[in-house]
């Protein structure tokens, strides 16, 4: 499997906290969230938790098939939870999170996992691209926005609505990201697709993702045929612009281009 990446801070002189990272049968993409505030309950911070994260996975995907990837996703947030359990209040909702996705070939057959507002995108051989990603946060977080627009930002009852919306991750009937508890693994999106029906597959963060998405400013057959011809760097410099023109604030935005599957 042929692997291009590239990731780019929201702006000049910002960290990135968004990871990425392949080993010879998998990739990974970590797409890390933070809330104002957190830096007083985790002294590490969004960044480190998504590269953690991200290093975790790709050390258990090394090995090659033979676990569910919800499992790996488990254990991953179990080793970085502990990494930092007695410096930091791991539990404390504010603290970094992340959000997931990945995919492993192997035996003819791709797996992959999505766990929050990633995006991966299988590129079939017919021409019809499947979209893998995780609604629930953004579903939710919509029906919270009238309420806030009148509330006003900085007001105490926006702060209550905000809370409310805050009480909803990693709960039932909410949205799930990767945090300090492993048992929001099994709340990930996951699948498999024979690599015979596909061309490729890209792992995108919300930031990149947003080109297709909150920005529509192109459809994903055609982000598929410019990362073909012109590498992920591309797609990012169209979503910059784009965001330019419809004055976004612009995101981390990382992409991860697979390729040769059959390779792998």
């Amino acid at each position: 499997m042929r692997v291009s990446m590239t990731s780019v801070a929201a702006r000049a002189g910002r960290v990135n906290e968004d990871f990425t990272g392949a080993v010879p049968a998998g990739a990974v993409l970590v797409d890390g969230a933070g809330i104002p505030g957190g830096e007083a309950t985790c002294r590490h911070g969004v960044a480190w938790y998504a590269s953690r994260l991200g290093g975790a996975l790709l050390a258990l995907l090394a090995p090659g098939p033979g676990r569910d990837l919800r499992d790996l996703l488990a254990e991953a947030i179990e080793r970085v939870t502990d990494a930092h359990r007695v410096t930091c209040d791991v539990a404390d909702p504010i603290g970094p999170s992340a959000t997931v996705a990945m995919l492993r070939v192997s035996g003819g057959v791709l797996d992959h996992l999505v766990l929050g507002d990633c995006y991966l995108v299988l590129d079939r051989a017919d021409g019809a691209p499947v979209v893998v990603t995780d609604p629930r946060e953004v579903v939710i977080s919509r029906s919270y926005v009238p309420a806030l627009e009148v509330a006003g930002q900085g007001t105490d009852e926006y702060q209550r609505i905000l809370g409310e919306l805050r009480a909803h991750r990693n709960a039932p009937g909410g949205f799930w990201l990767a945090k300090d508890d492993p048992r929001a693994a099994g709340e990930a999106v996951t699948g498999s697709r024979p690599i015979s029906e596909l061309s490729g597959a890209v792992l995108l963060s919300n930031g990149a993702a947003r080109i297709a998405g909150e920005l529509e400013s192109i459809g994903w057959p055609e982000v598929l045929a410019v990362l073909a011809s012109s590498g992920p760097a591309e797609i990012i410099r169209r979503v910059r612009r784009a965001e330019a023109r419809h004055a976004v604030r612009p995101d981390d935005a990382t992409i991860a281009h697979c390729t040769g599957l059959d390779e792998a």
